[in-house]
């Protein structure tokens, strides 16, 4: 069984290199990273990881909670998470949550337990035991955030900037034309709702709109977009775009549309927000915002790696994103039209 030094020795480097590449990479030049990857994979490498841990008094594993396993968002963070960690020998176990406490709570007491070597969160919420570790330990705290980021919260995160990124699309459909714009947001404790709000109403009232602007509850679901956007169009002076927090809920108000014989975009433009996989391939194609939701996962487990080897790295990392135009936004119909509800 090939051993660090045999790939030290194809690569001309030396095992502490080889060593360095395989459990912090971004300490090693990239181009020597490659060298040193295609060895491990010619030779056959298997790191040792029963010795590291032992070692190291490592588990080798990083904990990551998800609010609700079942939302294709947070798929693409775990991807993303998970390759990073494979590529670095740590393994990933995973808690689904349902946005209950008591099992954020349990979950987090691995931690404290030594179960995990880190913990990385995907809701907004910090329970009790990591709360206490993150007092007790502070920015080395192996404890962060992905991308639902709360700065009350004090743990390290890597994010988009969710205002500038509800702000662009505001100022799209006002570009297009809209003046009767309607939001369904997600629920009003989460940080992304607060966030991407505030985007909202500074670009409604840098355009003097703020009385024209409608607000309709939602959760991020599917079922809560179709429900908000029943309820948005049954009224007399019905909106001629919306803006959903979601594609999710984007999605279900597309189909409300559809049930109500409304078009999209002729009669209504929606946008919507993440950019899933399926939002390209909708009819009409989703105009929505690219959150870099794979990157975001690696990124996070980077970062809590840095933490626990203590290295300097920055804590709060913000990622881009992009506003992707397609075929669910256009002008509004012709001035004075107002839509009705056929019901």
């Amino acid at each position: 069984m090939a051993t660090i030094y045999d790939i030290a020795k194809h690569v001309g480097v030396s095992a502490g290199t080889v060593s360095r590449a395989l459990s912090r990479p971004d300490k090693v030049l990239p181009a020597t990273r490659a060298r040193i990857e295609q060895a491990v994979a010619a030779l056959g490498y298997v790191p040792n990881t029963v010795a590291r841990n032992l070692k190291t008094q490592r588990s080798g594993k990083i904990l990551v909670t998800v609010p609700d396993i079942a939302n294709p968002f947070f798929a693409q963070i775990l991807q993303g998470a998970e390759d990073a960690a494979q590529a670095v020998g740590y393994a990933v176990l995973l808690g689904d949550t349902q946005h209950l406490p008591e099992r954020e709570e349990r979950y987090a007491q691995m931690l404290r337990r030594n179960e995990a070597d880190g913990l990385i969160v995907l809701g907004h919420r910090l329970p009790p035991t990591a709360r206490e570790i993150v007092q007790q330990f502070g920015d080395a705290a192996p404890v962060v955030n992905g991308c639902e980021f709360d700065p009350a919260v004090g743990i390290p995160s890597v994010h988009i900037d969710n205002a500038a990124a509800a702000g662009a699309v505001m100022d799209h459909l006002y570009g297009l034309g809209h003046e009767r714009i309607a939001v369904v947001g997600g629920p009003t404790d989460n940080p992304l709702h607060q966030q991407r709000m505030e985007g909202v109403r500074t670009a409604a009232k840098a355009r003097k709109r703020l009385r024209s602007l409608s607000i309709a509850p939602g959760d991020f679901s599917l079922e809560s977009g179709h429900a908000a956007t029943l309820a948005l169009l049954d009224c007399e002076t019905a909106p001629t775009a919306i803006f959903c927090f979601s594609d999710q809920m984007a999605l279900g108000a597309m189909a409300a549309c559809r049930e109500l014989g409304i078009r999209v975009p002729d009669d209504v433009s929606i946008v919507g927000f993440d950019d899933l996989a399926s939002s390209r391939y909708l009819t009409p194609p989703l105009t929505t915002v690219r959150q870099p939701m794979r990157e975001i996962g690696a990124r996070a487990v980077h970062l809590l790696l840095a933490l626990i080897d203590r290295v300097d790295v920055p804590l709060q990392q913000t990622l881009e994103f992009d506003l992707m135009l397609r075929g669910s936004t256009a002008a509004p119909a012709s001035a004075g039209t107002m839509l009705k509800s056929p019901r």
